[in-house]
């Protein structure tokens, strides 16, 4: 029995994550239990408004036992739980109390709940999985795939992932391909799973990354869509990444000059990876990434899995549940990522140096969405080597571009992108600075022309 002392500091505290008040016992109150059996289990008090205040039931001889015969009843499996009837305040109030249900998920007349916060939410289809995987420590990814022999798999994939385990020295695996995924449980029953077909297949399987260059959310630049095993989806988005975002020299008075990206890499690549690593396959969208002048978006399918919250993504203490653990494995042995979990906490890390960069995340639609955006920022919040470093860079890269089409009247971009090592998309972008600073133009026709100092004339032709 719970002491009174105790009741009275849980009614203060108001409903929570293991706390729920019902003023009757209604469809509701099963609802709730099916939802703390779905989760950490939890305690109901029925006879309790919302807000906390005491008021009462009135309980026939054989109340309890009917209560507790409809929760059985309507549960499925069937759960049976601790109930019994204090006083308080001169007043009747009934406490059901529900354990942690060992094999999820729990229903009631085929709806899935489960207890989040303060509040039950009711599961989709995917998250029905995904909680009956978690009970059974099971993960989709490593059941074999139906219709597929070993046949289907790539070897000189297979043996370009061994040699990079090997070398990475977080495990030893056998030369043999089979071998080596039958080490790695990603071959059962003489079948390749799932994780298999997705890491290594020769046709790869059709989850895509649609990536693309936005200058607004209906004006398109450049898109991609890539369909390729995993590792190799990885590399050609980041590469996407990379020339679709805005670079800055940084001068230190070196003659080597420094790139400095609008954005972390080491960030982007980890959102990314987790985008890949951690999303729902059994879910048909596509992973999406948007890229504009001012952000960068990423969109992974499937919610956050094994009840993580976005609030405790922020942290740098949350525990976080695998949904593909063979995915998750052999991007960890080929040093892909450095731990388990860990991946918001490298981002913000990398962000550190990056003060004009900003970073969310919430869920949406279905799935996760991450975004980087550029934020102005004043005075104390940049310091002057990041501040200096990044105006100079710009400021510097285009005063280095003037000084070499002075050298050389008549110059084309081409010649000027592979004299100075400057990618041609920033070249471009500096160069139109310089047309609208008057600084330079261009004379002649598009094929034989080329660029000229101004020196006071400023017509082109």
């Amino acid at each position: 029995m719970i002491p009174p002392l105790d009741i009275r500091v849980l009614l203060r505290a108001g409903e929570s994550q293991t706390v729920e008040f019902k003023s009757t016992f209604d469809r509701e109150t099963i609802e709730t239990v099916v939802a703390f059996a779905n989760a950490q289990g939890g305690r109901l008090f029925v006879g309790v408004s919302d807000t906390g205040t005491v008021k009462g039931v009135t309980l026939g001889k054989e109340t309890m036992n009917e209560w507790l015969g409809q929760i059985k009843s309507s549960t499925s499996p069937a759960v049976i739980p601790d109930i019994e009837a204090i006083s308080l305040k001169r007043k009747t109030v009934v406490v059901i109390r529900v354990s942690e249900y060992p094999v999820k998920p729990v229903n009631t007349k085929g709806k899935y709940f489960k207890r989040i916060a303060a509040s039950n939410h009711q599961l989709t289809l995917s998250e029905i999985t995904d909680l009956y995987m978690q009970s059974l420590q099971l993960s989709w990814d490593a059941y074999p795939a139906p219709d597929y022999s070993l046949d289907a798999l790539s070897v000189p994939k297979i043996d370009k992932f061994v040699s990079q385990v090997n070398e990475s020295g977080r495990f030893a695996l056998d030369a043999t391909s089979l071998l080596a995924l039958d080490k790695l449980r990603l071959v059962a029953d003489n079948r390749p799973t799932w994780a298999a077909l997705l890491l290594f297949a020769k046709e790869p399987l059709r989850h895509h990354i649609h990536i693309g260059r936005f200058k607004t959310p209906t004006m398109i630049i450049d898109d991609r869509q890539i369909t390729d095993t995993l590792f190799e989806a990885v590399e050609q988005a980041m590469k996407f990444l990379v020339s679709n975002i805005s670079v800055a020299f940084l001068f230190n008075g070196s003659l080597k000059r420094q790139e400095r990206f609008a954005y972390p890499l080491p960030a982007l690549r980890e959102a990314l990876l987790n985008a890949v690593v951690h999303r729902d396959y059994t879910n048909s969208s596509d992973i999406q990434i948007k890229i504009f002048d001012d952000k960068i978006t990423m969109f992974s399918p499937g919610g956050l899995y094994g009840g993580l919250t976005i609030e405790e993504l922020k942290t740098d203490n949350y525990q976080s549940r695998i949904r593909n653990k063979l995915i998750a494995e052999a991007f960890y042995l080929t040093k892909n990522i450095e731990k388990y979990g860990s991946g918001f906490i490298r981002i913000r890390k990398e962000l550190e140096s990056y003060p004009a960069c900003k970073f969310s995340a919430e869920t949406v639609g279905g799935g996760v969405l991450v975004t980087f955006s550029q934020v102005p920022v004043t005075g104390r919040e940049v310091s002057g080597g990041v501040s200096g470093g990044v105006s100079g860079g710009v400021s510097g890269g285009a005063d280095e571009i003037l000084n070499y089409i002075r050298m050389k009247p008549g110059v084309k971009t081409n010649e000027i992108a592979a004299a100075l090592d400057i990618p041609q998309r920033t070249l471009e972008r500096w160069i139109k600075l310089l047309r609208d600073d008057k600084k330079v133009v261009f004379k002649g026709s598009a094929k034989t022309g080329g660029y000229y100092v101004t020196d006071g004339d400023v017509s082109e032709r």
